[in-house]
Protein backbone atom coordinates (compact mmCIF):
# COMPACT_ATOMS: atom_id res chain seq x y z
CA UNK A 1 0.00 0.00 0.00
CA UNK A 2 1.71 3.57 -1.32
CA UNK A 3 2.33 5.46 2.16
CA UNK A 4 1.10 8.49 0.67
CA UNK A 5 -2.57 6.82 0.77
CA UNK A 6 -2.45 6.07 4.27
CA UNK A 7 -1.00 9.64 5.03
CA UNK A 8 -4.45 11.02 3.18
CA UNK A 9 -6.43 8.48 5.40
CA UNK A 10 -5.04 9.32 8.41
CA UNK A 11 -4.91 13.38 7.48
CA UNK A 12 -8.78 12.42 6.29
CA UNK A 13 -9.76 10.60 9.64
CA UNK A 14 -8.24 13.02 11.98
CA UNK A 15 -10.08 15.71 10.34
CA UNK A 16 -13.61 14.22 10.77
CA UNK A 17 -12.94 13.40 14.69
CA UNK A 18 -11.72 17.05 15.33
CA UNK A 19 -14.72 18.51 13.02
CA UNK A 20 -16.47 16.04 15.30
CA UNK A 21 -15.18 17.36 18.32
CA UNK A 22 -15.76 20.80 17.28
CA UNK A 23 -19.80 20.27 17.07
CA UNK A 24 -21.82 21.16 20.26
CA UNK A 25 -25.73 20.99 20.36
CA UNK A 26 -27.46 22.12 23.47
CA UNK A 27 -30.65 20.52 24.47
CA UNK A 28 -33.55 22.51 25.28
CA UNK A 29 -33.59 23.79 29.63
CA UNK A 30 -30.25 23.59 29.58
CA UNK A 31 -26.86 26.21 29.15
CA UNK A 32 -23.09 24.81 29.11
CA UNK A 33 -20.36 26.75 29.55
CA UNK A 34 -17.35 26.57 27.68
CA UNK A 35 -13.88 26.83 29.07
CA UNK A 36 -10.84 27.05 26.47
CA UNK A 37 -7.72 26.44 28.45
CA UNK A 38 -9.36 26.18 31.43
CA UNK A 39 -10.68 29.28 31.68
CA UNK A 40 -14.64 30.51 31.13
CA UNK A 41 -14.99 31.70 28.05
CA UNK A 42 -18.57 31.78 26.56
CA UNK A 43 -22.12 30.02 27.42
CA UNK A 44 -24.02 28.16 25.26
CA UNK A 45 -27.18 28.44 24.82
CA UNK A 46 -29.89 25.94 23.38
CA UNK A 47 -29.20 25.16 19.95
CA UNK A 48 -26.32 24.30 17.32
CA UNK A 49 -23.15 25.72 18.46
CA UNK A 50 -19.44 25.14 16.74
CA UNK A 51 -15.87 25.32 19.04
CA UNK A 52 -12.44 25.04 18.79
CA UNK A 53 -11.26 21.44 19.23
CA UNK A 54 -8.51 20.62 21.26
CA UNK A 55 -8.33 24.57 22.50
CA UNK A 56 -12.02 24.69 23.80
CA UNK A 57 -13.80 22.42 25.93
CA UNK A 58 -17.24 21.99 27.56
CA UNK A 59 -16.82 23.11 31.39
CA UNK A 60 -20.29 22.75 33.01
CA UNK A 61 -23.71 21.61 31.86
CA UNK A 62 -26.41 23.53 33.66
CA UNK A 63 -30.15 22.64 34.36
CA UNK A 64 -32.00 25.94 33.63
CA UNK A 65 -35.33 24.54 34.64
CA UNK A 66 -37.06 25.02 38.39
CA UNK A 67 -35.61 22.07 40.42
CA UNK A 68 -36.45 20.64 43.95
CA UNK A 69 -34.74 19.52 46.34
CA UNK A 70 -35.91 17.15 49.16
CA UNK A 71 -34.80 18.03 52.53
CA UNK A 72 -34.04 15.42 54.57
CA UNK A 73 -35.82 14.93 58.42
CA UNK A 74 -33.39 16.18 61.62
CA UNK A 75 -34.41 16.80 64.72
CA UNK A 76 -34.73 20.70 66.11
CA UNK A 77 -35.29 22.01 69.28
CA UNK A 78 -37.48 24.74 69.82
CA UNK A 79 -37.61 27.70 72.27
CA UNK A 80 -39.50 25.63 74.93
CA UNK A 81 -37.29 22.84 74.35
CA UNK A 82 -39.48 20.37 72.48
CA UNK A 83 -37.80 17.82 70.55
CA UNK A 84 -39.88 17.98 66.62
CA UNK A 85 -38.60 16.03 63.47
CA UNK A 86 -39.09 18.58 60.30
CA UNK A 87 -38.10 18.05 57.13
CA UNK A 88 -39.30 19.54 53.56
CA UNK A 89 -38.61 20.45 50.35
CA UNK A 90 -36.52 23.48 48.39
CA UNK A 91 -37.48 24.39 44.93
CA UNK A 92 -34.89 26.70 42.80
CA UNK A 93 -34.06 27.71 39.07
CA UNK A 94 -30.31 28.59 37.76
CA UNK A 95 -30.72 32.35 36.36
CA UNK A 96 -26.76 32.59 36.06
CA UNK A 97 -24.92 29.78 34.38
CA UNK A 98 -21.34 30.76 34.88
CA UNK A 99 -21.87 31.98 38.43
CA UNK A 100 -24.08 28.55 39.05
CA UNK A 101 -20.92 26.58 37.83
CA UNK A 102 -18.31 28.52 39.02
CA UNK A 103 -18.80 30.65 42.03
CA UNK A 104 -19.79 27.53 44.49
CA UNK A 105 -19.08 23.97 44.70
CA UNK A 106 -21.67 21.20 44.39
CA UNK A 107 -24.24 23.88 43.93
CA UNK A 108 -27.16 21.62 45.11
CA UNK A 109 -25.21 19.83 48.47
CA UNK A 110 -24.31 23.84 49.32
CA UNK A 111 -28.58 25.09 48.49
CA UNK A 112 -29.74 22.12 50.76
CA UNK A 113 -26.63 22.47 53.77
CA UNK A 114 -27.78 26.03 53.91
CA UNK A 115 -31.62 25.12 54.07
CA UNK A 116 -31.15 22.86 56.59
CA UNK A 117 -29.51 25.48 58.98
CA UNK A 118 -31.38 28.19 58.70
CA UNK A 119 -34.67 25.53 59.19
CA UNK A 120 -32.87 25.22 62.95
CA UNK A 121 -32.14 28.24 63.44
CA UNK A 122 -35.50 29.96 62.47
CA UNK A 123 -37.37 26.67 63.94
CA UNK A 124 -35.09 26.74 67.20
CA UNK A 125 -36.52 30.31 67.71
CA UNK A 126 -40.07 29.28 68.37
CA UNK A 127 -42.37 27.97 70.37
CA UNK A 128 -44.28 24.47 69.89
CA UNK A 129 -46.96 25.64 69.57
CA UNK A 130 -46.61 28.63 67.39
CA UNK A 131 -44.33 25.97 65.29
CA UNK A 132 -47.54 23.75 64.79
CA UNK A 133 -49.50 27.31 63.83
CA UNK A 134 -47.29 29.44 61.83
CA UNK A 135 -46.17 27.00 59.27
CA UNK A 136 -46.42 29.75 56.35
CA UNK A 137 -44.54 32.39 58.60
CA UNK A 138 -41.86 29.78 58.80
CA UNK A 139 -41.91 28.80 55.36
CA UNK A 140 -42.04 33.12 54.36
CA UNK A 141 -39.20 33.41 56.26
CA UNK A 142 -36.84 30.63 55.48
CA UNK A 143 -37.45 31.80 51.64
CA UNK A 144 -36.25 35.28 52.16
CA UNK A 145 -33.33 33.85 54.33
CA UNK A 146 -32.49 31.04 51.99
CA UNK A 147 -33.26 33.56 48.82
CA UNK A 148 -31.49 36.34 49.75
CA UNK A 149 -27.69 33.76 50.60
CA UNK A 150 -28.21 32.01 47.47
CA UNK A 151 -28.52 35.28 45.26
CA UNK A 152 -24.61 35.29 44.71
CA UNK A 153 -24.59 31.66 43.01
CA UNK A 154 -26.93 32.76 40.14
CA UNK A 155 -29.66 31.11 41.38
CA UNK A 156 -33.31 31.75 42.37
CA UNK A 157 -35.01 30.20 45.58
CA UNK A 158 -38.79 29.98 44.54
CA UNK A 159 -40.07 28.15 47.25
CA UNK A 160 -39.13 26.77 50.46
CA UNK A 161 -41.97 24.59 52.53
CA UNK A 162 -41.91 22.44 55.65
CA UNK A 163 -43.33 18.92 54.71
CA UNK A 164 -43.80 17.34 57.94
CA UNK A 165 -43.66 18.73 61.80
CA UNK A 166 -43.58 15.50 64.48
CA UNK A 167 -43.68 16.05 67.75
CA UNK A 168 -42.93 13.50 70.52
CA UNK A 169 -45.27 11.50 70.75
CA UNK A 170 -46.06 12.38 74.54
CA UNK A 171 -46.63 15.40 73.45
CA UNK A 172 -48.92 14.87 70.66
CA UNK A 173 -50.83 12.66 73.94
CA UNK A 174 -50.74 15.88 75.86
CA UNK A 175 -52.42 17.96 73.42
CA UNK A 176 -54.73 15.21 72.46
CA UNK A 177 -55.80 15.48 76.28
CA UNK A 178 -55.76 19.62 76.24
CA UNK A 179 -57.43 19.79 72.88
CA UNK A 180 -60.24 17.73 74.00
CA UNK A 181 -60.06 19.28 77.40
CA UNK A 182 -60.78 22.66 75.57
CA UNK A 183 -63.40 21.31 73.40
CA UNK A 184 -65.46 20.39 76.53
CA UNK A 185 -64.96 23.48 77.92
CA UNK A 186 -66.37 25.46 75.17
CA UNK A 187 -69.11 23.13 75.06
CA UNK A 188 -69.75 23.82 78.45
CA UNK A 189 -69.80 27.20 77.65
CA UNK A 190 -71.98 27.27 74.90
CA UNK A 191 -74.41 25.23 76.78
CA UNK A 192 -74.42 27.29 79.43
CA UNK A 193 -74.91 30.18 77.16
CA UNK A 194 -78.01 28.64 75.50
CA UNK A 195 -79.66 28.27 79.10
CA UNK A 196 -78.65 31.59 79.60
CA UNK A 197 -80.24 32.89 76.71
CA UNK A 198 -83.06 31.03 77.30
CA UNK A 199 -84.11 32.18 80.35
CA UNK A 200 -83.71 35.78 79.13
CA UNK A 201 -85.97 34.98 76.85
CA UNK A 202 -88.84 33.27 78.75
CA UNK A 203 -88.24 35.94 81.47
CA UNK A 204 -88.68 38.72 78.00
CA UNK A 205 -91.95 36.62 77.18
CA UNK A 206 -93.65 36.44 80.65
CA UNK A 207 -92.77 40.26 80.94
CA UNK A 208 -94.21 40.71 78.10
CA UNK A 209 -97.30 38.77 78.67
CA UNK A 210 -97.39 40.91 81.74
CA UNK A 211 -97.60 44.10 80.10
CA UNK A 212 -100.39 43.43 77.32
CA UNK A 213 -102.42 41.89 80.66
CA UNK A 214 -101.83 45.41 82.41
CA UNK A 215 -102.43 47.32 78.81
CA UNK A 216 -105.63 45.38 78.33
CA UNK A 217 -107.00 45.85 82.08
CA UNK A 218 -106.07 49.62 81.58
CA UNK A 219 -108.19 49.49 78.23
CA UNK A 220 -110.75 47.50 79.98
CA UNK A 221 -110.69 49.93 82.89
CA UNK A 222 -111.29 52.93 80.73
CA UNK A 223 -113.84 51.42 78.30
CA UNK A 224 -116.03 50.49 81.85
CA UNK A 225 -115.34 54.15 82.66
CA UNK A 226 -116.30 55.87 79.19
CA UNK A 227 -119.64 53.23 79.46
CA UNK A 228 -119.90 54.64 83.24
CA UNK A 229 -119.74 58.27 81.90
CA UNK A 230 -122.19 57.76 78.74
CA UNK A 231 -124.99 56.40 81.31
CA UNK A 232 -124.38 58.85 83.21
CA UNK A 233 -124.69 61.36 80.90
CA UNK A 234 -127.86 59.52 79.31
CA UNK A 235 -129.55 59.63 82.86
CA UNK A 236 -128.51 63.32 83.30
CA UNK A 237 -129.99 64.15 79.95
CA UNK A 238 -133.45 62.13 81.10
CA UNK A 239 -133.63 63.86 84.61
CA UNK A 240 -133.21 66.96 82.45
CA UNK A 241 -135.83 65.98 80.11
CA UNK A 242 -138.43 64.77 82.70
CA UNK A 243 -137.63 68.35 85.04
CA UNK A 244 -138.50 70.44 81.74
CA UNK A 245 -141.49 68.36 81.00
CA UNK A 246 -142.78 68.81 85.02
CA UNK A 247 -142.06 72.70 84.41
CA UNK A 248 -143.90 72.65 81.64
CA UNK A 249 -146.92 70.88 83.31
CA UNK A 250 -146.68 72.98 85.93
CA UNK A 251 -146.19 75.99 83.96
CA UNK A 252 -149.66 75.13 82.41
CA UNK A 253 -151.43 74.45 85.72
CA UNK A 254 -150.21 77.18 86.81
CA UNK A 255 -152.18 79.00 84.00
CA UNK A 256 -155.02 76.81 84.36
CA UNK A 257 -155.40 77.97 88.37
CA UNK A 258 -154.97 81.35 87.29
CA UNK A 259 -158.11 81.05 84.85
CA UNK A 260 -159.99 79.88 87.56
CA UNK A 261 -159.70 76.05 86.83
CA UNK A 262 -160.26 74.00 89.62
CA UNK A 263 -159.42 70.91 87.44
CA UNK A 264 -155.75 71.90 87.31
CA UNK A 265 -155.84 71.69 91.38
CA UNK A 266 -157.41 68.23 91.13
CA UNK A 267 -154.62 67.50 89.02
CA UNK A 268 -151.59 68.42 91.62
CA UNK A 269 -153.99 66.69 94.18
CA UNK A 270 -154.07 63.19 92.11
CA UNK A 271 -150.71 63.38 91.10
CA UNK A 272 -148.97 63.58 94.59
CA UNK A 273 -151.73 60.99 95.71
CA UNK A 274 -150.88 58.79 92.60
CA UNK A 275 -146.75 59.49 93.86
CA UNK A 276 -147.13 57.96 97.66
CA UNK A 277 -149.38 55.00 96.29
CA UNK A 278 -146.19 54.01 94.34
CA UNK A 279 -143.90 54.39 97.53
CA UNK A 280 -146.05 53.02 99.64
CA UNK A 281 -146.37 50.00 97.30
CA UNK A 282 -142.86 49.48 96.56
CA UNK A 283 -141.81 49.47 100.28
CA UNK A 284 -140.03 46.69 101.63
CA UNK A 285 -141.11 46.68 105.23
CA UNK A 286 -144.85 47.59 104.41
CA UNK A 287 -146.99 44.19 104.05
CA UNK A 288 -150.55 45.46 104.55
CA UNK A 289 -152.11 49.33 103.12
CA UNK A 290 -155.02 50.32 104.67
CA UNK A 291 -156.02 53.12 102.10
CA UNK A 292 -159.06 55.79 104.02
CA UNK A 293 -160.08 57.36 100.85
CA UNK A 294 -163.68 57.94 99.11
CA UNK A 295 -163.09 56.29 95.35
CA UNK A 296 -165.46 58.87 94.07
CA UNK A 297 -162.84 62.06 94.55
CA UNK A 298 -159.49 59.57 93.41
CA UNK A 299 -162.07 58.95 90.29
CA UNK A 300 -162.88 63.34 89.90
CA UNK A 301 -159.17 64.12 90.16
CA UNK A 302 -158.60 61.96 87.59
CA UNK A 303 -161.26 63.27 85.11
CA UNK A 304 -159.83 66.67 85.94
CA UNK A 305 -156.12 65.85 84.63
CA UNK A 306 -157.90 64.31 81.82
CA UNK A 307 -159.67 67.75 81.11
CA UNK A 308 -156.46 69.40 81.96
CA UNK A 309 -154.83 67.60 78.99
CA UNK A 310 -157.78 68.04 76.66
CA UNK A 311 -158.05 71.64 77.02
CA UNK A 312 -153.83 72.07 76.56
CA UNK A 313 -154.63 70.20 73.50
CA UNK A 314 -157.17 72.26 72.15
CA UNK A 315 -155.22 75.26 73.13
CA UNK A 316 -152.25 74.45 70.96
CA UNK A 317 -154.38 73.77 68.49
Amino acid sequence: MDAGFVTAVVIGVFLLVTAWRGVVTVPQGMEYTVERFGKYRATFRPGFHWLVPYVDRIGRRLNMMEQVLDVPSQEVITKDNAMVGVDGVVFFQVLDAPKAAYEVHQLEYAILNLTMTNLRTVMGSMDLDELLSQRDHINIQLLHVVDGATTPWGIKVTRVEIKDIRPPNDLVESMARQMKAERDKRAQILEAEGLRQSAILKAEGERQAQILAAEGQKQEQILEAEGRREAAFRDAEARERQAQAEARATLMVSEAISKGDLQAINYFVANRYIDALGKIATSPNEKLVFMPLEAGNVLGALGGITELARKAAAGKA
